[in-house]
């Protein structure tokens, strides 16, 4: 293959070789975000129906290279890179379970983290936890890390929702792609810190479940450019000329 060959295949999004770096990626971005220390956390990203890509167990994200990370498949088989993370069963079984799902992060991020080591979840304090797809961020009971009982926990905790704490652990969050489980990532590890925040100073309101149901149906909408308003009106005519100032 010539030079210009390989790099063209190792920028198509959809070769291995891009999203095995598209996993290193990601692990070094949590390391810059503050979401994970050392070799915590893993990520993933899907290949296809039967494989996905996983972070290496024990590895530092800042020695982590492309050729570390191993495929695997649905039946818990893995092959080339070095040794799957120990909580390749989460992702495998989430893959199984939810085929919208195109990439995971798992953090141990301090505040939510820390929320999770009190047992709570995240309840309808801010609209914005509609962000994980429902009225509120579950969290799963402890079980140990690794294990098919963490996993299985883990899938009931994230019942339609994109998002849930892991007592005594950490964070788990989904995505149709990797920006958007990272994104996901980093927006519960803020809710976590503002509802510390709000706990601290006593008597958190929480939304109830019909005005919930109206920022979900809000969401549903959120951010696209051919949303409808019927207050904005968009205009194809230049901008008026600014006044001359006075010199």
């Amino acid at each position: 293959m010539t030079e210009a060959a390989a790099q063209a295949t190792d920028s198509d999004p959809s070769t291995p070789q891009a999203r095995r770096a598209a996993v290193v990626a990601a692990c070094q971005r949590l390391v810059r975000d503050g979401l994970v220390v050392g070799t915590a956390g893993n990520v993933s990203i899907r290949r296809d129906a039967a494989h996905f890509f996983v972070s290496p167990t024990g590895t530092r994200y800042d020695a982590l290279r492309p050729e570390d990370v191993p495929l695997v498949d649905l039946r818990g088989r893995w092959r080339d890179g070095r040794r799957p993370s120990s909580e390749w069963r989460i992702h495998r079984d989430l893959y199984r379970a939810r085929p919208e799902v195109g990439a995971i992060v798992h953090t141990h991020s301090r505040e939510a983290t820390a929320l999770a080591c009190t047992g709570r979840g995240i309840p309808a304090f801010h609209y914005m936890v509609a962000a994980a797809g429902g009225a509120d961020v579950r969290c799963a009971p402890y079980r140990p890390f690794g294990t098919q009982a963490l996993s299985e926990v883990a899938l009931t905790a994230l019942a339609d929702r994109r998002a849930c704490l892991l007592a005594n652990h950490g964070v788990l969050c989904v995505g149709a792609d990797i920006e958007a489980a990272l994104g996901l990532a980093m927006e519960i590890e803020d809710l976590a810190a503002k509802y510390r925040i709000a706990l601290a100073l006593g008597g958190v309101e929480i939304l109830d479940a019909a005005q919930m149901r109206d920022v979900l149906d809000r969401f549903a909408s959120y951010g696209r450019q051919e949303s409808a308003d019927p207050d904005l009106v968009r205009i194809a005519e230049p901008p008026p000329e600014l006044p001359e100032q006075p010199r």
